[in-house]
């Protein structure tokens, strides 16, 4: 897992000198990308002061700099990380300390376009087009996008045909700028409704699981296996407590938005960049589930994708087995 940005994200609601947080459990999580509505379970059990009630202070800390989470949870500067299951499943396939324990966020997302253009009206139009993703110019894009490409029925087309860019998590960006026709990976939660307000005419997205390709557009809390053993009693608490958030957020969303908007300080932001928040919020509020748990059959699946794919080496994505790198046991 490489994450991206290392600052404390402002809001700590409880701070380590107080006389009341002496107590708590302390939890440094690291973040995959910037603060954003996908991770709203993680604000409002801070802001509604549920972590406290289970016991835990909890930081969050956004990336100032690529790192590799697991390297940072040895070293002691973090003790948990958000990713996705994609790259969990690729860092265990590098034998790489990693565990994921907790599924927070299921959303729907896949490849960008703009359909306003006419280029692109099914996947088997993205045949030889050039694709934006961070992992430029490695293999995943072309993974993804020929997968689907492939769903659509059309057999015939060479892998090495796809232009490759490297627009960061820029997507909307990448396509404006006609440096990329397509981009992926995106969350239609963030992506979609960003693109609109800056001004893209027809915004659109192939979904991953209506197109052959596991369905990754998830996140999931992850440490090492070591420090698992060791904070066992408190991320069963950090689980419980964020799907506490969770119910808040289904079942008082305003409270919610109010929380969200006041910690990401909404009203100092420029228009567009405000009309960014409003509409990701809404987008993602059904994107949090109550169920924290992951079957092994699924990471079996995504495991076979990836070496279907020549993203994972063959023999290693065989000997790395589910339950090295991902556990029910604090999720349930």
């Amino acid at each position: 897992l490489i994450l991206l940005f290392a600052t404390p994200v402002a809001g700590q609601e409880c701070a380590e000198t107080e006389a009341s947080c002496k107590d708590l459990t302390k939890l440094r999580l690291g973040l995959e990308w910037f603060l954003n509505p996908d991770h709203l379970s993680l604000v409002v059990a801070k802001k509604h002061g549920i972590f406290e009630e289970f016991g835990l202070l909890v930081e969050l800390i956004e990336p100032a700099d690529h790192w590799e989470a697991e390297e940072e949870i040895i070293a002691g500067k973090l003790d948990v990380a958000v990713t996705e299951p994609l790259h969990l499943a690729q860092d265990a396939a590098k034998n790489k300390p990693v565990l994921g324990f907790s599924r927070f966020l299921h959303t729907d997302g896949g490849v960008l376009y703009d359909a306003a253009d006419g280029k692109i009206q099914r996947p088997a139009d993205m045949c030889g087009k050039t694709i934006s993703y961070p992992g430029s110019p490695g293999p995943g894009g072309p993974a993804i996008v020929n997968t689907m490409v492939l769903a659509d029925g059309k057999t015939d087309c060479d892998l090495n045909s796809y232009g490759k860019y490297n627009g960061s998590f820029f997507h909307t960006d990448a396509l404006q700028s006609g440096k990329a026709d397509v981009a992926t990976l995106v969350f239609w939660n963030f992506e979609i409704p960003e693109a609109k307000a800056k001004g893209m005419k027809d915004p659109r997205f192939f979904s991953l699981k209506e197109w052959g390709v596991p369905d990754f557009c998830q996140l999931v809390l992850m440490t090492t296996p070591d420090r698992f053993q060791e904070l066992k009693p408190a991320l069963r608490k950090l689980v419980l407590a964020m799907r506490k958030a969770t119910g808040l957020i289904h079942q008082r969303p305003e409270l919610a938005k109010e929380y969200y908007y006041d910690y990401v300080k909404k009203e100092e932001a420029d228009e567009t960049q405000q009309a960014i928040i409003d509409a990701t919020f809404k987008a993602t509020l059904p994107a949090f589930p109550n169920d924290n748990n992951m079957s092994a059959e699924y990471y079996d699946r995504l495991m076979a994708w990836l070496v279907d794919t020549n993203q994972v080496d063959s023999e290693a994505g065989t000997q790395t087995t589910v339950g090295t790198y991902w556990t029910n046991e604090v999720s349930w």
